[in-house]
């Protein structure tokens, strides 16, 4: 029986020798993170420095594109490091704090999402009514109760993985992952089993419940209206609705790659699943966003070009 704090590292089970392919998987896992960073920082640039997008609409995003940043640092810089490595182990401390990055990261890009959806709710069904309900002081508030839900939630069940007793330090993944670690425990995880039921009720369902009534409130609004209001209705809440499917869809992913037998698939397939929610969400998020929304697209535009024009003159 091994605890915890009995051992200095854990090793990374999903990785598997690829001699000289790693060097391949390197280039493409850095060409990824770049891109990740370059086209989130370059919307929140864009955000933060036009006064005209200092509104809700833009505002959320803008949190979003933080969010991708932080869950993408907390995860490709141990990948890389990973996939060059003879060994990989990581040390027990580090795995535990990209556990609760990663977690957080999840948790705070769901609760935005349902920000969101509640925004364009008001923005549809209340729009003479919008600018009063939704102050800067309002939007403030909701962007930091995203975050501080997400963070606290994750500090307050992490204790109950780090105490677990383990019978071994293989973790069945490409990065820390707390149910990985889980299962590697001697003992009954009851515990562990509780506190993720009763959390995901309240944090999961609530917030979900949320995004149906905000949706079916939003849909009767449309098939009530006029053409204008379904055109507004579309334009405004399709960015929002990619974002939540694929956001969606990567979850179920992980649930899938974490949850059950994996012996019958082939070797790329787990690995594939557990990347979706790291890799698509981050890179899909700006582009949808910057694409569809036109004030975004222009200042973007306005930027590069400036951008551009600086290095020819230099």
């Amino acid at each position: 029986m091994i605890n915890v704090t009995q051992f200095s590292h854990f090793r990374l089970g999903g990785f598997s020798e690829t001699g000289f392919l790693k060097h391949i998987y390197f280039l493409v896992a850095i060409l990824i993170y770049m891109l990740i960073l370059c086209a989130n920082l370059l919307l929140i640039a864009v955000i933060c420095r036009n006064r005209c997008l200092h509104e809700p609409m833009y505002m959320f995003p803008c949190s979003l594109f933080v969010n991708e940043l932080f869950g993408s640092t907390a995860f490709y810089p141990l990948l890389l490091d990973q996939i060059l490595s003879d060994t990989h182990t990581v040390s027990v401390p580090l795995c535990f704090l990209q556990i609760f990055c990663l977690y957080s990261y999840v948790y705070v890009e769901f609760f935005n999402l349902t920000v969101i959806s509640y925004d364009r709710y008001l923005a549809i069904c209340y729009p003479l009514q919008y600018n009063s309900i939704m102050t800067f002081k309002r939007v403030s508030v909701n962007i930091a109760a995203a975050w501080l839900t997400a963070f606290l939630s994750i500090v307050c069940g992490l204790p109950l993985s780090t105490s677990l007793q383990l019978c071994g330090n293989v973790i069945d993944n490409i990065y820390c992952n707390n149910y990985s670690i889980v299962k590697l425990a001697c003992f009954d995880t009851r515990a562990n089993n509780i506190y993720g039921l009763v959390y995901s009720a309240i944090s999961i369902f609530v917030p979900l419940a949320l995004i149906f009534y905000t949706y079916f409130r939003i849909l009767r609004v449309c098939f009530s209206g006029s053409k204008q209001t379904r055109q507004k209705a579309v334009s405004t809440c399709t960015p929002h609705l990619v974002s939540l499917f694929n956001f969606s869809f990567g979850i179920c992913f992980e649930v899938i790659q974490s949850r059950f037998e994996k012996g019958h698939l082939p070797p790329l397939v787990p690995i594939f699943l557990s990347l979706y929610l790291l890799v698509c969400q981050p890179l899909l998020n700006p582009i949808i966003y910057g694409l569809k929304m036109s004030k975004i697209f222009d200042k973007c535009k306005c930027l590069l070009s400036s951008m551009l024009l600086f290095i020819q003159l230099r």
